[in-house]
């Protein structure tokens, strides 16, 4: 077993009146069944209503299954006795940084959830130094979080759980409030973290680009998993995702476009460099053939 699993999950969403009786249940969750495995960086892509950020919020155990299992690290989330222990091994940023910082300044923050956890002191400021390091806050420890831009104050929401020692990090729309180059900053600080310390992310978003680089990309439609691989595997399939009202990198798209044009390409290509390493020898081989046509006659 994975350090995520889910079996045959069922989540609803039920609305009652004043005298608690239903008026309403909304499916969120359909039947769902992952096993995500340890160290691995899994991306969850679809669109608004989706499912992806009901499946994040079932991870962390602040939602509880309608039906079905969810398991971290073999621990059942429906187990209350294993709530914090969940919470400590599956740490949660969210959407908004704002709604994760409390500290007065940044230093204190970070500290704040191994404080929490009953951390010996000494520890605390050990994985406080270690954790702004990880993220490249070092030299804002003790800045005012309401003085740092979007992307930092969510790299301080990063280090906050990181300083808690988790074995997962789960990211529900991490970069949705931020401009571009807050969001590249704040995934390469997620992919270093993957790579360099082993943590096991699942990384929520509508953000095709942010994807490029993970082990394994699923994507939700209407509360079920409609496809499941590699970036390569799934950004080949372009007219699959539009079916699903997603979209594909520019990158993609514009390489999926000239192949439509006739260049032959191949599917799934996810970076610019990778489109010009198969261009330029097909403009190489067209600028030849002219010379050589040019020299016939």
């Amino acid at each position: 077993m994975g350090i995520i699993k889910a079996s045959r999950l069922i989540f609803d969403y039920i609305r009652r009146d004043e005298e608690d009786r239903i008026e309403e249940v909304n499916r969120a969750i359909d039947d769902m069944s992952v096993d995500i495995k340890k160290g691995d960086f899994v991306a969850i892509l679809g669109h608004n209503g989706s499912g992806k950020s009901t499946f994040a919020k079932q991870v962390n155990g602040i939602l509880l299954p309608t039906e079905g299992t969810v398991w971290i690290s073999d621990m059942d989330t429906s187990d209350t006795s294993h709530i914090w222990d969940i919470r400590k091994t599956a740490g949660m940023v969210f959407q908004n940084p704002d709604n994760q910082i409390i500290g007065n300044i940044v230093e204190e923050d970070v500290g704040f959830g191994p404080e929490n956890l009953g951390v010996p002191t000494e520890e605390i400021w050990k994985r406080v130094d270690e954790s702004l390091e990880a993220v490249g806050m070092t030299a804002y420890r003790m800045k005012s979080p309401n003085k740092l831009s979007g992307g930092q104050k969510q790299r301080v929401a990063i280090a906050g759980v990181m300083a808690m020692r988790p074995q997962c990090i789960v990211l529900d729309e991490p970069t949705a409030m931020l401009d571009p180059n807050g969001r590249k900053d704040v995934i390469r600080t997620v992919r270093e973290l993957n790579k360099r310390e082993g943590i096991t992310v699942l990384l929520i978003t509508h953000y095709m680009e942010e994807v490029v680089h993970a082990d394994r990309v699923i994507v939700m439609d209407d509360g079920k998993i409609v496809m499941d691989g590699t970036p390569r595997q799934i950004f080949s399939r372009v007219e699959e995702l539009k079916s699903y009202r997603l979209d594909v990198p520019q990158v993609t798209e514009l390489a999926y476009e000239l192949k439509k044009a006739g260049v032959d390409l191949p599917d799934g290509i996810l970076t610019r460099k990778e489109l010009m390493e198969n261009l330029l020898p097909l403009f190489g081989r067209r600028y030849g053939e002219r010379e050589e046509a040019e020299h016939v006659d």
